[in-house]
């Protein structure tokens, strides 16, 4: 297997390109919030069909993230980074051209294909690139301040570019960059795949559980419109989970598995994809909540809103830099945490938010401690996600993490989308739909969704304590043969939280 550049300069220049090609992805889900008014004016999006530009993408997102990590470990990690950017880039330009809804949606979906094999295939080269340990700690960092700030950043530079240049410069900003990245791309970094997997693929495998993970996104990020109990959403549901039941049997009697399920018996990977899908559950959501608050409550337009972020965004890049040194010294449970229960800490001041409230008084303190929550969350939890894992699955293990944060966002943003609903619908009923009485009901919806969202970071919290090790990212070299635990029938893990 080819080895990561051997220069030192050499390798963090790559990490800066792979953090750049991350961060694009990252912000592309949040940037076209802002424009949407926008693009519904200009395009004659119908009401029902305008939340689609951002289901669009993440549907195709979150349901081929594992395909594209294993793809990278078996067609070459280098080779599907540069396909996913050519990819993601061309589909910018697709949807900057659009000129019907049918046109944009398509695009988005397959931004979102191509963001999916350039994600894993990113942190992947990433991980192979850097030793476990200081090194590795510290690069995740990096990887952690830029992949982290880039919701935040894309709130900000949707409204700047919006309402300077036009909703389409929102995805135009996407085409320079992806191309500039995938020209250093074969300059910066070197090729690398499995060594020890066969070359057969599991299309069986890979097929089921794209399907089955592509229809569990769309029921969530549709159930509050359909209904929890709606035909619909329990057919699909079943359909999907019938899907992922196969997949789980095809992988069982597969000579060469898209996912070798050994890998679970990391007991460290297995607390970071948990953990994985609390944080996204917890704190994905916030951003859509803290955007509605402020522009439907406050009465904040596009570019204000964009520009409140901007204490988060940076306290996510100062609080993730410090989790990579705190990981290498104390280890990735006591800084995962910290994180969780800063996060946790963060939403129940957030579930505080009045109707006549200031930015001062109700946003900016405990954004900046959901923000170093993140950082502090986000870090040690990349790299609990890749510890102990084999070369040869390290694409497989990234694509297992994102594939659990989008999982995690979707799941939160639609149970805590019902549960703010129900809070402000219950409050006009009361009110017998007084339009003076909208702000409040909206502020209590929010206050409640908010709330909801601290008990999973809590539900997160407890699953650091039970389920990481305290050991896990410390900066202590292990012997050659221990470097790296075995993943097979005999692979075990002890104990030592």
């Amino acid at each position: 297997m080819a080895t990561a550049p051997n220069t030192d300069s050499r390798r963090w220049v790559a990490l800066g390109l792979l953090a750049t090609a991350q961060f694009i992805v990252v912000l592309d889900a949040s940037i076209v919030n802002v424009a949407l008014p926008s693009i519904g004016a200009d395009l004659e999006f119908s009401q029902d069909n305008l939340p689609w530009v951002i289901n669009a993408y993440v549907l195709a997102f979150g349901g081929f993230l594992l395909l594209g990590g294993r793809m990278a470990d078996l067609l070459g990690r280098r080779r599907i980074f540069i396909a996913g950017l050519l990819l993601f880039a061309l589909a910018s330009l697709l949807g900057g051209l659009a000129e019907s809804e049918g046109q944009l949606i398509a695009a988005r979906a397959l931004q979102g294909l191509g963001g999916a094999l350039l994600s894993p295939a990113a942190l992947s080269i990433v991980t192979t690139t850097f030793r476990e340990g200081s090194d590795r700690n510290r690069a995740l960092g990096v990887w952690g301040a830029v992949a982290g700030s880039g919701g935040a950043a894309g709130v900000l530079l949707g409204g700047i570019l919006t309402e300077s240049l036009g909703w389409e410069w929102v995805l135009f900003v996407n085409v320079p960059i992806g191309i500039a990245a995938a020209i250093l791309a074969p300059r910066l970094l070197e090729e690398s795949r499995s060594a020890a997997q066969a070359r057969s693929f599991d299309l069986a495998g890979a097929l089921s559980v794209t399907a089955g993970l592509s229809l569990l996104v769309y029921v969530l990020v549709d159930a509050n419109d359909a209904g929890w109990g709606s035909t619909q959403t329990i057919l699909l549901g079943a359909v999907s989970a019938a899907l992922l039941l196969a997949f789980v049997l095809i992988e069982r009697g597969s000579r060469a598995p898209l996912v070798p399920f050994a890998i679970f018996r990391l007991r460290t990977l297995s607390a970071a994809n948990l953990i994985g899908l609390l944080t996204g559950a917890s704190l994905f959501s916030m951003f859509f909540f803290i955007s509605l608050y402020m522009q439907q409550v406050l009465g904040y337009g596009p570019l204000k809103a964009g520009l409140a972020y901007l204490p988060l965004a940076g306290m996510i890049i100062v609080s993730a830099g410090i989790a990579s040194q705190l990981v290498t010294r104390w280890g990735i449970k006591p800084v995962t945490v910290v994180g969780m229960v800063s996060v946790a800490a963060g939403l129940v001041w957030y579930s505080q938010v009045s109707t006549d409230g200031t930015y001062l008084g109700d946003l900016l303190f405990p954004s900046l401690l959901a923000a170093v929550g993140l950082g502090f969350v986000f870090v040690p939890m990349t790299i609990a996600s890749v510890t102990g894992v084999r070369d040869d699955d390290v694409g497989l293990a990234s694509g297992l993490i994102n594939t659990s944060q989008q999982l995690g966002g979707a799941l939160g943003l639609a149970i805590l989308a019902t549960v703010a609903t129900s809070r402000t619908e219950e409050v006009m009923a009361a009110s017998r739909g007084a339009p003076e009485a909208l702000r409040g009901a909206l502020t209590e919806g929010f206050q409640s969704a908010f709330a909801t969202g601290a008990a999973f970071a809590a539900l997160g919290t407890i699953v650091a304590l039970v389920l990481l090790r305290r050991r896990d990212g410390l900066d202590t070299p292990l012997p050659a043969a221990a470097a790296v635990v075995p993943i097979g029938p005999v692979a075990a893990e002890v104990s030592d939280s």
